[in-house]
């Protein structure tokens, strides 16, 4: 069941690590993705911070699901125009440095005993179909050096990116055909690009993901997106959850609310997607 499977990003709790980590025991939750640690991203700590971050999570009956890193969050070519996103502290670099930067995090990840690596696919071209040869080139080459050294990427549909959408997803993974790279599925993401995540975004997804964030959003009057809390925006949360126990998904689910309420702080938004997805959990019979 989900609850026995379910984790969290540590920052979108508190900016604090350990408070952070206090507060993910206490609620019971098993595993944390980790991306920013005390304001510093984790592909910039030092070996003894890593130790350090490890000892934390550990100590607390946690473990550490995943490095949630910025990798491929660059530019395919500078001299060309193309869309931007959050880095979590990362300036902007070419896409040499990020497969150096990839060597380094794979280095991070077996410090802090996770196979796993979030990644993206390049900031999103003005028509990002003219460059999949390019993008799956690039890609291939990451997943050899994954397969190689015995982790796995996950490639997120992350709207910013060539990569924004299920479908799209769906296609470099399928093109670039190793086992060491599958779909991370975000049908908050999804929706909050204006797209249906379930049921149709999900049928692009499902045959190639190996890991799900939970957050939803909401879309506005004038199109744009808000991330809430799970169950009050587009996603069909309850029905997404009822599909992939159907369809014998046995991996893990993080929270990733990036939701904060007028007045609130990260940890009173987390709290109440926390709340709401237990209650929807309850509902769907899906705990």
């Amino acid at each position: 069941m989900v609850l026995n499977r379910l984790g969290i990003l540590t920052d979108e709790v508190s900016d604090r690590f350990e408070e952070a980590l206090d507060w993910i025991a206490e609620q019971g939750l098993k595993h944390v993705e980790v991306r920013v640690v005390n304001g510093q991203n984790a592909a910039d700590l030092n070996d003894d911070q890593l130790r350090e971050v490890r000892k934390q999570v550990e100590g607390r009956g946690l473990f550490i699901s995943a490095i949630a890193s910025p990798l491929f969050k660059c530019k395919l070519d500078p001299s060309r125009e193309a869309a931007a996103g959050d880095t979590f502290g990362q300036i902007e670099e070419s896409v040499d440095a990020h497969f150096a930067k990839l060597d380094r995090v794979i280095a991070i990840a077996k410090l802090l005993n996770t196979n796993r690596i979030r990644i993206f696919s390049f900031w999103r071209e003005a028509d990002p179909s003219l460059y999949t040869g390019e993008i799956v080139r690039h890609l291939q080459r990451a997943a050899k050096t994954a397969a190689e050294q015995g982790v796995t990427l996950l490639l997120e549909n992350e709207p910013s990116c060539n990569g924004g959408y299920a479908e799209e997803v769906a296609l470099l993974v399928r093109e670039i055909a190793s086992p060491a790279l599958r779909g991370l599925w975000d049908p908050g993401n999804e929706a909050y690009a204006g797209r249906e995540a379930y049921p149709a975004g999900y049928a692009a997804m499902k045959e190639y993901l190996a890991h799900v964030h939970l957050k939803d959003a909401y879309i506005r009057e004038d199109g744009t997106g808000r991330c809430v809390p799970l169950g009050s925006g587009n996603v069909a949360v309850i029905e997404q959850l009822k599909a992939l126990q159907a369809d014998g998904y046995d991996g893990l689910f993080t929270i990733e609310t990036h939701f904060i309420p007028a007045g609130g702080s990260k940890m009173t938004g987390t709290c109440m997607t926390l709340d709401a997805l237990r209650t929807l959990l309850k509902e769907a019979g899906t705990e």
